[in-house]
């Protein structure tokens, strides 16, 4: 069957108004334009829905619909006889423009409300929600100065027990293996549930086991204040040890939602440049709650004893939990309530609308599945070198600010205010890498940036290793010395963080992105439990040196092998970086 129209030039113009919509609209987000009427769809037949429209114009200025009839045999019975067309895509042509005469073009195309290029960046900087994020930033404050804290008063309080490094590194083995196995069944859990619940839910459990683990180390100052037995053989030592690997997987859950989950919402996807300022908030706040907590929690060491120090941290927890709880709920509320449902209802992750997954009772089989799939995807990056590099960065347990360090200069007599000093200065170095890396990329390009980033971490280390093995750290210059160093050097190391985070959104798929972030994560956690495992048999101070090569050869290493993938980059490689391999040949 053929439909003939016949219209006016006004009738035209009306169509290529509206073909000018349809142009636009999939490729200028910023062009606003009245929605076409829909027609009743009560009316439409559904044996006319394959037709088809062309339109064009002839020397006559008359527009001619023509409808193809591709009429299904078994839809032929439908009782409604109102015919439907659509448009084809070539329904004008460069005669027909001419036809319609360049003054009127000309007008409706100046007629279209189109945004400048500063309204459009003004738009892309700007989140979807500054309150709900403002909020949300306050809570990140708020519960990372607390889990700061934690993480210098634990391994300092149990290095004022026990004389040697045994203990705190059989609790960050034990931490380390929590985060490998029940990371990705947590992650699992928590998209099956309501975000602002899990998150709250998480927050409660955090605090508890913080609380229960401060109880336990007061319990051995005040019943075995001198206790040389053996330490691993104590019931206070096994509920530590737990409470810490819980504290530690709940911590971790928080701050991927935190960080992948919340700030992308609230922030919105569709605006980089308000995304970007928030995860650069973010992560400044992480490190100046760092600064903030191990130097509150070593000037209290240093003026109180360790057990009143532990009973202010636990009031600081506990007056923590209802402002998180708060925070969380406005959040939320301030957001418009983008926060209130759970993540697989929006992306059909099979979990039920109760919250619930379908397969609950396959749910470890489910886990380890996802492990091996991430695993794999990982091998498979093509930047897989440069992630290799980042990783093997975690086996340097010894020459970076954490549990064992710590231990081994409480374990030297250190005043714990200076020890407390040495880890805020080298989250300040932290910070200083944020604004750092941008000029090092900017002049040397991302690539080279990286590279520039792993030597100097390996160039100072080596000079302090040797600081190490020649002077005697009973005299404090040699100590100083080598201390500043190992600060120094964290400035390289945290170059590298970030401009390898941007070499990894370079080079991995945006569909796999999450997977093999996480996985990496989870290799990284493996390096330190590795070397932690390593301190347990090595645990005496004395051996403390022998921890120090190795973690010399894992910089060392990183270093080499990310060079070496520079120096002889692969097709994959030239493809993804082609503009700077270009500059540096």
């Amino acid at each position: 069957m053929v439909i003939g129209v016949v219209t006016t030039a006004q009738s035209a113009g009306l169509v290529f108004r509206r073909r000018l919509q349809a142009i636009a609209t999939p490729f200028s987000p910023f062009i606003r334009l009245r929605p076409p009427r829909r027609p009743n769809t009560c009316l439409i037949p559904s044996r006319l829905d394959s037709f088809s429209l062309r339109c064009s114009f002839t020397d006559t200025d008359v527009c001619d619909y023509v409808a193809n009839d591709e009429v299904d045999e078994d839809h032929t019975t439908s009782p409604c006889s109102v015919p439907v067309v659509r448009l084809k895509s070539d329904c004008l042509d460069a005669e027909g423009l001419h036809l319609l005469g360049g003054n009127f073009v000309d007008t409706v195309f100046t007629a279209l409300p189109v945004l400048s290029e500063e309204e459009q960046n003004t738009i892309a900087s700007t989140p979807a929600h500054p309150a709900g994020l403002y909020a949300l930033y306050a809570s990140c404050l708020v519960g990372n100065l607390v889990e700061q804290l934690w993480n210098f008063a634990w391994p300092a309080s149990i290095a004022l027990i026990h004389p040697s490094l045994l203990p705190v590194a059989v609790m960050g083995f034990f931490a380390k293996l929590a985060v490998i196995v029940g990371g990705p069944l947590v992650g699992k859990l928590m998209d099956c549930f309501p975000r602002v619940p899990a998150y709250n839910c998480l927050t409660v459990i955090q605090v508890a086991s913080q609380l229960l683990s401060v109880g336990m180390i007061i319990n051995s100052n005040i019943i075995h204040p001198n206790s040389v037995s053996p330490v691993l053989l104590q019931p206070w030592f096994v509920m530590l040890v737990l409470a810490l690997a819980i504290e530690r997987l709940s911590g971790l859950a928080l701050g991927v939602a935190m960080e992948r989950d919340w700030v992308v919402l609230l922030a919105g996807t569709n605006r980089p440049v308000a995304l970007a300022q928030a995860n650069a908030m973010l992560s400044r706040i992480d490190l100046l709650c760092e600064i903030a907590g191990a130097s509150l929690f070593g000037i209290l060491l240093s003026k109180y004893e360790p057990v009143m120090c532990l009973k202010l941290a636990a009031s600081l927890m506990m007056c923590s939990l209802p402002i998180l709880i708060f925070l969380t709920w406005l959040t939320n509320k301030l957001s418009a309530g983008v926060l209130a449902h759970a993540k697989s209802l929006q992306t059909g992750s099979g979990c039920s609308p109760t919250g619930y997954s379908h397969e609950t009772e396959n749910i470890l089989t489910s886990g380890i599945h996802a492990i091996k799939h991430g695993w794999f995807e990982y091998i498979q990056q093509p930047v897989l070198p440069a992630s290799l590099a980042y990783v093997l960065l975690f086996f340097n347990v010894a020459l970076a600010p954490g549990g064992l360090m710590t231990a081994f200069l409480t374990h030297h007599g250190l005043n714990p205010s200076i020890i407390g000093a040495f880890s805020g200065l080298c989250a300040f170095m932290g910070v200083t890498a944020t604004f750092v890396s941008t000029k090092m990329v900017n002049q040397l390009g991302i690539l080279k940036a990286g590279a520039a980033g792993l030597v100097f971490q390996a160039s100072l280390l080596t000079i302090a290793v040797g600081v190490y093995w020649s002077g005697s750290f009973s005299h404090k210059i040699p100590l100083m010395l080598f201390l500043f160093l190992v600060v120094l050097s964290r400035l390289g190391h945290m170059s590298y963080d970030v401009i390898g985070a941007q070499i990894l959104q370079t080079g991995i798929p945006a569909s796999k992105a999450n997977l093999i972030g996480t996985t990496e994560i989870s290799f990284a956690s493996l390096a330190e439990s590795i070397m932690l495992g390593v301190a347990i048999i090595a645990n005496d101070v004395s051996q403390f040196g022998f921890l120090v090569m190795l973690s010399l050869l894992s910089v060392v290493g990183a270093a080499c092998l990310y060079c070496r993938w520079l120096k002889k980059p692969t097709d994959i490689q030239r493809d993804l970086f082609s503009f700077e391999l270009l500059q540096s040949s």
